[in-house]
């Protein structure tokens, strides 16, 4: 430790480090945080902590929870608009569907994100932000797909990336342009997936936009063939890849994913077992969106037991966008997680830390209180962690910090 350096101590706490050499969720009783220059030098017990820190300001954390930093590993956060007149005609028996062959669904937002300037956007934007963060979020990423032409792809994405400069927040930004299939197209999908693959990710690429790229492989929008064009073209330009997969059918978009080292397939609704084995295999988590399941009121749960078999780790997120799933509140998507799914109170709390971290390739860097990573962290007023997902509407926060610094 070097004269001037920035140090702090945070005492008198209980840890859930999400740390894997720990049982559980890494419980640490009488432990303590030390922080230096934004990263964690010591989280353990407080007895152990070295004799170096014992002069450095401390902050009494008056016995509270500490957790990592909660990450919302998928959004799609930037658009513009709301979609409420689809969800009165989804109370009225249309399907998720038949309201996109009417031409709703992805294709309304699109229409919307290419009439918003990208200041729009960003003003749009913040208060959805600042929802997340409110209730502990520090890292996030967050999709394009509402721009579905070159122009508004990299607009979408120029915004996404302003939020972390108005916002003490990081921001992951993910390419999705195929995403779906935009109405001057006339319904050739080959032609529009040759542009996303030969135009939009080469732009989105030469202006460093993208931190990996996405796609949707379902029925009505994109084949396995089409995504693989795709996945191809993000690998020569050394992108990681994720994939919305097997939320309305199965067409093996799990083992699709996998296939390519995916990072993550999401949603997973339809995912038969040799998709979680492939998953497994590859390393790939699967991102539980609880908040699409329940807004488009589906019945198919995501095989969860199947994950847990074939150890395939998974993480939770909120899916927040304007059509499926209007959800800012991460604790509320823990609840549903656990409620509608049966998911556990440590897969709850490791799917939105330590594997939502791994879903966005940042396991090095956050998602457990570990030295050496990143002291993004939370204190919470609770009288132990199950509280984080059993109560709905009430956010216990004390204070969120991040690189060492409340933020």
């Amino acid at each position: 430790m070097t004269e001037g350096t920035a140090v702090r101590v945070w005492r008198n706490a209980r840890l859930a480090t999400l740390a894997e050499g720990l049982p559980g969720l890494g419980i640490v009783e009488n432990g303590a945080i030390a922080v230096e220059n934004g990263r964690i030098a010591h989280a353990g017990p407080e007895a152990d902590l070295p004799a170096i820190f014992a002069g450095a300001e401390s902050v009494d954390c008056g016995g509270r929870w500490v957790t990592p930093g909660l990450i919302d590993c998928h959004t799609h956060l930037v658009h513009a608009g709301d979609r409420a007149h689809e969800f009165e005609l989804r109370l009225a028996g249309a399907s998720y569907e038949e309201i996109a062959r009417a031409g709703g669904g992805i294709v309304s937002s699109v229409k919307a994100l290419r009439a918003a300037g990208e200041d729009d956007l960003v003003r749009e934007t913040l208060p959805r932000l600042d929802a997340l963060m409110a209730e502990g979020v520090t890292t996030m990423e967050v999709k394009s797909g509402y721009g579905l032409d070159t122009a508004n792809e990299l607009k979408s994405l120029r915004a996404a990336r302003r939020l972390a400069r108005e916002r003490d927040v990081t921001v992951r930004t993910t390419f999705l342009g195929a995403h779906a299939l935009p109405p001057e197209m006339d319904g050739d999908k080959d032609a529009y997936i040759d542009r996303v693959a030969d135009e939009m990710l080469p732009a989105v690429a030469a202006e460093n936009l993208a931190d990996a790229v996405d796609g949707f492989c379902e029925g009505i929008t994109f084949s396995p063939a089409q995504m693989r064009k795709v996945f191809d073209a993000a690998k020569r330009y050394g992108l990681p890849v994720k994939l919305h997969a097997d939320q309305l059918s199965n067409l093996h978009g799990a083992a699709l994913a996998a296939s390519y080292g995916a990072l993550s397939a999401d949603h997973l609704e339809y995912t038969d077992e040799a998709g979680a084995q492939a998953m497994a295999a590859a390393g790939t988590v699967a991102v539980i969106l609880p908040g699409a399941f329940y807004f488009i009121r589906e019945t198919r749960k995501p095989p969860i037991d199947l994950f847990r078999r074939h150890g395939v780790r998974m993480a939770v997120a909120t899916d927040c966008n304007p059509g499926t799933s209007p959800l800012t509140s991460l604790l509320l998507t823990m609840n549903m997680a656990a409620t509608l799914f049966g998911m556990t109170v440590e897969e709850c709390l490791a799917g939105t830390t330590r594997e939502a971290a791994r879903a966005l390739g940042l396991a090095g860097e956050i998602g457990t209180l570990e030295a050496g990573k990143r002291a993004d962290f939370v204190l919470w007023d609770i009288g132990r962690p199950a509280e984080l997902i059993y109560r709905m509407g009430f956010n216990p926060m004390h204070a969120r910090i991040r690189g060492g610094k409340q933020a």
